[in-house]
C-alpha cells in the first residue's frame, strides 16, 4: 500500500459514524439525569471490566494468543469483549495483527506517523475498507463457527448491556430508592459515559503510545513506554515492551511497571480458567536505549 493509495481512502461509513457521534452526544444527557454515587460507581466498574475485556481478552488472547483456555471460555471471552462496543474479537484481532505486521509503515492503517492524529485515533475504523474482518490474518479463529457467528451478532451483547443497565436502574429506583438512581441515569453513566471513556483510552495506544514516551528497545516502529497510558489502560502503556515481544501476557518488564491486566490474568490462571501464560524471554544483553520522543 502506497501513500497515494492512503490518500484515496476517503469514504466514511456515515451510518456508523453518526451512531458513533450520537453516542458521544448522549453523554450530555447527564445534565438531565443528574449524578449519584451509585451511577458513578457503576460507570467506574464497567470501565475497569470492559477495559480488561479489551486488554486481556481481545488484545492478549485473541490477537496474540498469550495464554490458553477452553473453547467454551473462549466464546464467553468473545461475548464479554463485545460489550465494550469495539466490534467482534475476530475483527479486532485481524486489524491488530495487521498493525503489528506493518507497524508505523505506510500500510499501518492507524499510524500517527502516516495519517492525521484524528485519523489514527478515531476515524480509521469508520472507513468502509476497514469495516470487514481481514480473514487472512485470523485463519486460526475462522475455524470456530461460534466465533464467526459472533462476528455477525457482535452488537447484540453491547446493546444487551444497555438494556440490562436500564432495567437495573429501574429496579433500584423501585426497591432501593436510597441509591438515588434510575434506569435513565444508569444508562447515561454506565453505558454512554463509560463506553466513550473506554473507547478513547483504548485509542490512545494507537496514537499517543507511538508518539510520546521512552524506548527501552530499538524496535522497527515508533512504539513508546508511557506510564500514564499504562495506568489509563491497565497496563497497555508499556507499548515499546509489547512491540519488542508481542506474545507476552505481561507488558510490564520491571517490577514498577504496573500491569493490572496481567495481575487479573494471573488470578484467572490460579482459578484454572486460563493456563500457559507466556511471559518475556530473557532481555537481550545488547545495549538498551531510553529515547524520549520529540514527536
Amino acid at each position: 500500500m502506497t501513500d497515494s493509495f492512503r490518500m484515496a481512502k476517503s469514504r466514511i461509513e456515515w451510518e456508523k459514524a453518526i451512531t458513533y457521534i450520537l453516542l458521544h452526544i448522549s453523554c450530555l444527557a447527564v445534565l438531565w439525569v443528574g449524578i449519584s454515587m451509585t451511577a458513578v460507581a457503576v460507570a467506574i466498574m464497567l470501565y475497569i471490566a470492559r477495559m480488561f475485556f479489551i486488554t486481556g481478552l481481545y488484545h492478549r488472547y485473541f490477537s496474540h494468543r498469550a495464554f490458553k483456555t477452553s473453547r467454551v471460555t473462549q466464546f464467553i471471552f468473545g461475548v464479554l469483549g463485545c460489550t465494550a462496543g469495539q466490534l467482534g474479537p475476530v475483527w479486532w484481532s485481524s486489524h491488530h495483527r495487521h498493525h503489528h505486521r506493518y507497524s508505523d509503515q505506510p500500510e499501518d492503517i492507524h499510524s500517527p506517523h502516516h495519517d492525521t492524529l484524528l485519523e489514527s485515533h478515531a476515524a480509521w475504523f469508520l472507513r468502509a475498507e476497514n469495516a470487514e474482518v481481514q480473514w487472512r490474518y485470523v485463519k486460526d479463529w475462522s475455524r470456530y463457527p461460534e466465533l464467526v457467528w459472533l462476528e455477525e451478532q457482535r452488537l447484540m451483547p453491547f446493546f444487551a448491556l444497555a438494556g440490562l443497565l436500564f432495567a437495573l436502574g429501574q429496579y433500584l429506583n423501585w426497591a432501593y430508592p436510597q441509591t438515588h438512581t434510575d434506569g435513565w441515569q444508569l444508562l447515561v453513566w454506565g453505558f454512554a459515559i463509560s463506553t466513550v471513556a473506554v473507547y478513547h483510552a483504548t485509542y490512545t495506544i494507537n496514537t499517543f503510545a507511538h508518539l510520546w514516551g521512552t524506548r527501552r528497545f530499538e524496535t522497527d516502529d515508533h512504539s513508546r513506554n508511557n506510564w500514564f497510558l499504562a495506568i489509563l489502560t491497565m497496563g497497555e502503556g508499556w507499548h515499546n515492551n509489547h512491540h519488542w515481544y508481542p506474545s507476552s501476557a505481561s507488558q510490564g518488564l520491571k517490577w514498577w511497571e504496573l500491569d493490572i491486566t496481567f495481575y487479573i490474568l494471573k488470578g484467572l490462571e490460579s482459578l484454572g480458567i486460563i493456563w500457559d501464560l507466556r511471559t518475556y524471554p530473557a532481555v537481550p544483553a545488547t545495549k538498551k536505549t531510553e529515547i524520549v520522543s520529540k514527536a
